[in-house]
């Protein structure tokens, strides 16, 4: 009797052992998952990465994490619509940026502007092109014309050159060449342009200008050639009209001759007897 009175608080103490135990194993199988939040070191590339355990779910990482399970989906492209895991699997819970943030921006002095050195003279250059259609603008297949004579004076007497006009030009940029004045002094010029005898100005001959020291200028005339020669003659008789309008006229002649017919066969009086019985003898 008394070895069974032992035996039953020490089966008691056993049992009390072996449930604490159970307990103990079971918190701690537990205890990944009642962390709560998570705040994991996001890797170089700014993505926070989880790695999934026995048990795991999608609802319970994005509420381990604090997302939704529709933003582990967004993360992670490649899950499944069941959104099955498995052991091992890498899951993104979260992206972050790894750019610094940015710090003050230190103030910079003021630069001290520093005056652009200015050249004494300029450059005039100029262009006698061949205004084909006469409109007075230069169009992109109008060229230079060769002969003509352009000179450029200050109108204080200064300074007076004169040059040639060209008719080459870049075949590159299918630019004409302009005839330039390199070294001009600043100051108010006249130009002049003396057009070639085979050519009729479309624009003024002369053209007055200013330049500052540093400038460029650049100055267009244009010529147009001479259709009609001198002591060529011309055709006054009326040899350019139309044929067309003789062939009207002779139309015109025909209906007045048709319509004089019908009106003298209109005027002849009838016959009395026609439709009479004697008629018919």
């Amino acid at each position: 009797m008394k070895n069974r009175k032992a035996i039953v608080p020490s089966l008691l103490i056993l049992a009390i052992l072996i449930f604490s135990v159970s307990l103990i194993a079971m918190d701690v199988s537990a205890a990944p998952h009642a962390q709560g939040f998570v705040t994991a070191t996001p890797g170089p590339d700014g993505r926070i990465l989880y790695t999934v355990v026995e048990g795991d779910n999608c609802g319970q990482v994005a509420l381990l994490h604090g997302i939704t399970v529709q933003r582990l989906r967004d993360l992670n492209s490649r899950l499944d619509q069941d959104c099955t895991l498995t052991v091992g699997q890498q899951l993104v819970v979260g992206l972050v940026s790894n750019e610094p943030t940015p710090g003050p921006v230190p103030t910079l002095p003021s630069p001290t502007p520093t005056p652009t050195p200015v050249s004494g003279t300029t450059e005039v250059c100029v262009l006698l092109f061949d205004d084909a259609n006469g409109d007075a603008l230069r169009q992109e297949t109008e060229f230079g014309i060769e002969g003509g004579a352009v000179s450029l004076t200050n109108l204080n007497g200064s300074y007076s050159q004169q040059q040639n006009t060209l008719s080459s030009y870049d075949p590159d940029t299918l630019e004409p060449d302009r005839t330039c004045f390199p070294d001009v002094p600043q100051g108010d010029y006249n130009i002049s342009m003396a057009i070639p005898d085979n050519y009729n100005p479309t624009m003024v001959v002369s053209y007055k200008l200013t330049v500052k020291a540093g400038d460029r200028a650049s100055v267009d005339f244009g010529a147009q050639a001479k259709t009609v020669t001198a002591g060529e003659p011309v055709d006054e008789s009326g040899g350019g009209r139309s044929p067309i309008l003789g062939i009207f006229g002779f139309l015109l002649l025909l209906a007045g001759a048709g319509l004089g017919y019908y009106a003298w066969r209109s005027s002849l009086p009838k016959s009395k007897l026609k439709g009479s019985p004697l008629d018919k003898k």
